[in-house]
This record gives structure tokens, sequence and C-alpha cells, in this order.
């Protein structure tokens, strides 16, 4: 029985890489991989899937508005699963249409990606997939400090920890840092004593 799968982890815990591995893994038992990702992630352009370590592959876009269920039925129908990767920028919508894939399709989806955002707070595609998600996993990574990282700290030009802004900002490691909520919530306090 296939199921819709979340596995979600802080920045640089290696989401991408291991998507990229599992699309490995099926194509190596022969089966066909339709590997996704939002449109909104124009890193490293708009069909291409590149993980910190290197690995990368091209990628099917897919728009804010567009029906993933169609897609799938119009262009997609032979494939034996779907990997989103980056699946926080999906819209609540879209994770529906990939659990209905799985209910009528019965195509195992497995989503990659941040749960929450630099300020803490969930992702419209990450709260849906752990609303309806038949599987959720955890991809832990560590903070500086040793303790296990849950907060994507969004820096700066200057390496300040930021907390106000749009919600998707793209960027990597110069951009963001994973951290233990302990360690940003202190940064963030010695960033405002420093201000006084």
């Amino acid at each position: 029985m296939a199921k819709l799968y979340f596995k979600f982890g802080a920045m640089g815990c290696s989401k991408t890489a291991q998507a990229l591995i599992t699309k490995f893994n099926y194509e190596e038992r022969n089966m066909k991989v339709l590997l996704l990702k939002p449109s909104v992630d124009t890193r490293d352009g708009a069909n291409t899937v590149r993980s910190r370590i290197g690995l990368h592959q091209e990628a099917y876009s897919i728009g804010k508005d567009e029906n993933i269920y169609e897609k799938y039925e119009r262009e997609h129908a032979e494939c034996n699963v779907i990997i989103v990767d980056e699946c926080q920028f999906l819209t609540p919508e879209q994770v529906d249409q990939l659990s209905d894939i799985v209910i009528k399709k019965n195509i195992p989806v497995l989503c990659f990606g941040l749960s929450t955002d630099f300020t803490t707070h969930l992702f419209p595609g990450s709260k849906r997939l752990f609303e309806i998600a038949e599987s959720i996993s955890e991809i832990k990574s560590v903070c500086t400090c040793g303790a296990k990282a849950t907060v994507n700290a969004r820096l700066d030009e200057n390496g300040k920890i930021v907390t106000e802004g749009s919600q998707v900002l793209l960027g990597g490691n110069d951009r963001y840092v994973a951290m233990c909520r302990r360690c940003w919530l202190q940064r963030r306090k010695e960033q405002e004593e420093n201000l006084s």
C-alpha cells in the first residue's frame, strides 16, 4: 500500500541529498521516478535539484497554481514513485493533490523539506503534510553547540539574526544557519542587548 511520506529537518541536514539518493535507489531497481520541485526554488535553476554535497538531478518545476494530480495524469502516469524536494513551498492544495495520487493511483510520494521558517512558524505546505502524511520522519541536524538543530536562523549581510521579513527568501549557507532553539534565543538576546 502506497503512502505519503514527509521527511523534514533543519537547513543543512541532507534532505536534498537523501531525496536524490532515494531517487537513485528506485531507478537502480528499474523504477521510473518523477522528481518535482516548487518553481519558487530557483537557486540552482528552474529545473535542477542540487544538494550541498554536490549531487544534482534535473526535475520538473511545479508552479504555485499548478495542479500536480492533473500534471501526473497528463504527463507522468507511467511513473512508479514521486519525490518532491523543497516541499515546504507547496500549497496545501498541492499536498492534497499528492495525497490523491497516493490514494487513487497507489503511487508512493516522498516529500523532503523544512518544517518551519526563520521565525519558527510552519510553512503552509509542511503544515498540511503534518496533518495528512502517513509517514513522518525527522532528518536530524546539529547546532554548533552539539544540540539538535531545530531553527532555520536567517542571517543578514552582517551575520545578525533576522526575525522579520518575507517567509520565502532563497539562500544557502550565506543566508541561513541551523541552530538549536536555546542558541537562537541567546543570540537574539545578545543582539538586542548590544542595541541598547
